[in-house]
């Protein structure tokens, strides 16, 4: 909300008061002020002036020579080219060794060997949107009224030396989307009365509205409020310039005199109107429904719109007119032609606005005033203020009488509340004076017995309905500077962290010692990579309203948001990643109305685990490297007795030969492995390997904790061995079985060799395992060590029908 000094000032007298403070003081007190900008800073020496002559430009065919009365004592020749330069015309002139907009310097020159003495400015030029610069005047100059004095400044006439106040507006205060709305706040801050203009509204007897209209509404719900008023005999003409200027400087453009009371009422009251053109409604009725299938409006912006029944729309009875609350239709627009006037005053149902303006991407002034609220105890005082101002700009006659569909008023709202009630939240001794002298500041009407009040709400707050917002009104009014500051009191108590978190750190320390950098990835992708990566497909979580079609489900995995990043990097040359995630995956599961969030870690690894120099030769990531990661969290955890990994080839994202699931007894608690060569073209990286943990599950593992010893004073005795075994066989089913046979005395086993080759046979292989014996309690002999290694060969053999080597 842009908020004219000026304007605000004839409605509260704040005289007293700088820009600067007030924008301090509004701040302090609830309504957040963005900024104050003055539309003359920075420009300098702009003046107007009179154009005495104008004549064609002998060699262009677009510039004219113009002598212009600046002030000065001699005319001043200055070479223009907008197409609307003429003679008689009063312009905005820019001297030599002035500023314009862009902190750009005007210099005397030369335009095709003509002298030009500064410049003829648009209001562009001057800083001016051309969102709101007028039609008539877009592409060229700007015409000053004839009033205007040559030599003087432009910025009073412009209304350039007024402050703006940008407000930033709340949904909850959406009163302050009105003059008169920020004119109560002001007023109750400074304990000032307000006071608003009046038009005096003269009737034409001989007429009624009602012969020429009917009026109804299908649905009281979507239209509470609908009236109109009839002005005939009007002049349809630009609008005087002090109402220009008020619009421009609220970031409206203006149009004419009559669309531009609707403009300016709007601002005034926070009422949106609209002004049809009578005569090309098509029938004397107006009907408000919602549309239909198949129906069609033509918009003021030349945009045609297919209209649904989720839409409310203005009819004439038989086809649309305007789309309520947004934007008018173009056949009853108001033009030069327009004699005769029907005003709309309504209040629309916010919602089905609001789906309408994004339906329609035309989201407008009005639009955003029905989507917060109105007042509806100024719908009709609005009306009747439009048709005496436009009467008067446009010298017409209001017909008598207005044509009332439906009529809502604000609501009888009544909140009871004990001073101590107040005193008590806000840490404050307030007196019973000094809350009366707030709630009469803010113009609430109240009764007050003992220290009990029962104040009475205004329309024009429908924000305030329960003690906390009464309490909040006192708070601001009295000063939130002023509230009394004090320490917190109890006692107090050591913090620490919970299971869950001590171990999630732990993870994130170890995985981050291991060289990854963690990264944070959208929750949000699309529906096929959201469910890649996962053994129990469950159905996506998708948004109602998603940003775009590629942030439209909630993911399952974390590794596809992972390989985007490895995806982004390896695009910029940066070809060594090593990126880790601790986030949250989402299904829907069936009978649940909300979704299941699991904690997980992910993790993807590509390039180079050492850059190679003159020691060390270059050695690219792997899938050992992959696993030796997740080894060293399980190890972290105390979870390396606890847990296995088991080949598979269930991920079809995943290389099956390359690809582990990491198992807790029977249940799967995680993978680890490479991504598959053709997951991996799609995502346009190269070899990739990955791992996603399940942390909930992985937390839900009963750990055997981290076991530490004495060093032992008797000697350790290693064997090795080497076995020629078929190459199905797994490493882990090895280790499992000389474990399980090895003795009480078997402390580690390490299998340090394999070998394949043609001499061995294409399904065969050689597997080397060094296995260390000790005896914490006595030195070890080899005949127990032998017997040990007997049996475990043994097993070997019977179990997997190893050949020993």
């Amino acid at each position: 909300m842009l908020v004219s000094y000026k304007w605000l000032n004839e409605l509260v007298d704040l005289s007293s008061v700088t820009p600067d403070e007030l924008a301090d003081k509004m701040s302090r007190t609830g309504i957040e002020v963005e900024e104050v900008n003055v539309p003359e800073e920075g420009l300098k020496k702009i003046v107007v002036g009179d154009v005495k002559e104008c004549v064609p430009h002998p060699d262009s065919d677009h510039l004219s020579i113009c002598q212009i009365d600046v002030g000065e004592e001699e005319l001043y020749q200055i070479v223009c080219g907008a197409p609307n330069i003429a003679a008689g015309k009063k312009v905005i002139v820019a001297l030599p060794n002035s500023r314009i907009d862009g902190n750009v310097k005007i210099k005397k020159g030369k335009m095709r060997g003509e002298v030009s003495l500064g410049m003829v400015c648009s209001l562009q030029e001057l800083g001016y949107g051309d969102s709101v610069v007028p039609k008539a005047y877009a592409e060229g100059i700007y015409f000053m009224p004839e009033e205007a004095n040559a030599g003087e400044p432009v910025f009073s006439y412009l209304a350039m030396d007024d402050a703006i106040v940008e407000l930033s507006i709340t949904p909850n205060r959406a009163d302050a989307l009105s003059m008169r709305g920020v004119a109560h706040e002001v007023a109750a801050i400074y304990r000032k009365t307000p006071t608003f203009p009046t038009k005096e509204l003269v009737e034409d007897t001989t007429e009624k509205a009602s012969d020429y209209l009917s009026v109804s509404v299908a649905d009281k719900q979507d239209t509470p409020n609908y009236r109109m008023r009839i002005v005939k005999d009007v002049t349809v003409k630009e609008s005087p310039l002090w109402l220009q200027t008020r619009l421009m400087n609220a970031g409206i453009r203006p149009i004419n005199n009559m669309v531009d009371v609707t403009n300016y009422v709007l601002l005034l009251f926070g009422q949106p109107l609209h002004a049809f053109d009578y005569n090309e409604l098509g029938s004397k009725e107006i009907l408000v429904r919602r549309g239909q299938a198949g129906e069609k409006l033509v918009t003021l912006d030349g945009e045609e719109r297919e209209v649904t029944p989720d839409n409310i729309v203005i009819t004439n009875g038989q086809k649309p007119l305007a789309l309520a609350g947004i934007m008018g239709g173009q056949e009853s627009e108001i033009t030069e032609k327009t004699t005769t006037i029907a005003i709309e005053a309504a209040t629309f149902d916010g919602i089905v606005t609001r789906k309408s303006a994004k339906q329609f991407g035309l989201r407008s002034e009005s639009s955003s005033r029905f989507e917060k609220g109105i007042n509806l105890d100024t719908v009709a005082e609005a009306c009747e203020f439009a048709a005496a101002m436009m009467a008067e700009l446009g010298e017409g006659t209001v017909v008598s009488g207005e044509v009332v569909a439906e009529e809502t008023k604000a609501p009888d709202t009544k909140v009871a509340i004990e001073l101590s009630r107040i005193n008590g939240s806000l840490g404050t001794d307030l007196t019973v004076e000094a809350v009366n002298e707030i709630l009469t500041a803010l113009d609430f009407k109240f009764e007050v017995t003992g220290e009990s009040y029962v104040i009475s709400i205004p329309g024009r707050r429908w924000d305030i309905s329960i003690e906390a917002d009464i309490i909040e009104e006192v708070a601001r009014i009295y000063g939130y500077d002023n509230l009394p500051s004090t320490l917190p009191s109890g006692e107090a108590l050591p913090g620490a962290l919970t299971d869950e978190q001590r171990l999630i750190r732990a993870m994130r320390e170890s995985v981050e010692g291991n060289g990854l950098t963690e990264a944070i990835s959208y929750a949000l992708t699309i529906e096929e990579k959201a469910t890649q990566f996962v053994l129990d497909k469950a159905p996506v979580v998708a948004l109602q309203s998603p940003m775009s079609s590629d942030r439209a489900v909630l993911r399952q995995n974390l590794i596809s948001g992972l390989l985007e990043d490895v995806a982004y990097n390896t695009a910029r040359k940066n070809n060594d990643v090593a990126l880790y995630e601790i986030g949250k995956t989402f299904k829907q599961e069936e009978g649940q109305a909300l979704p299941t969030e699991t904690r997980s870690l992910g993790f993807a690894l590509t390039g180079l685990r050492e850059q190679g120099s003159w020691q060390v030769a270059k050695a690219p990531v792997d899938f050992y490297v992959a696993k030796g990661i997740v080894e060293s969290i399980l190890t972290t955890l105390g979870l390396t007795e606890a847990t296995t990994f088991v080949a598979t080839d269930e991920l079809k994202e995943m290389h099956p030969g390359r690809t582990a699931f990491l198992m807790a007894g029977e249940e799967v608690i995680g993978f680890v492995g490479q991504v598959h060569p053709l997951t991996a073209k799609a995502y346009d990286i190269k070899e990739t390997y990955v791992a996603e943990l399940n942390l909930e599950k992985l937390l839900a593992v009963t750990s055997t904790g981290i076991k530490y010893a004495p060093v032992s004073k008797f000697p350790a005795m290693s064997r090795d061995m080497a076995l020629l075994v078929d190459a199905s066989i797994s490493n882990q089913a090895l280790v499992d079985t000389i474990k399980a046979n090895g003795g009480r005395f078997l402390t580690d086993v390490t299998l340090f060799d394999i070998f394949q080759g043609e001499k061995l046979g294409a399904d065969k292989k050689s597997m080397a395992y060094s296995l260390t014996f000790l005896n914490t309690e006595a030195t070890l002999v080899d005949e127990e060590v032998t017997k040990a290694m007997d049996k475990v060969q043994a097993a070997l053999v019977e179990e997997f029908s190893v050949e020993i080597r």
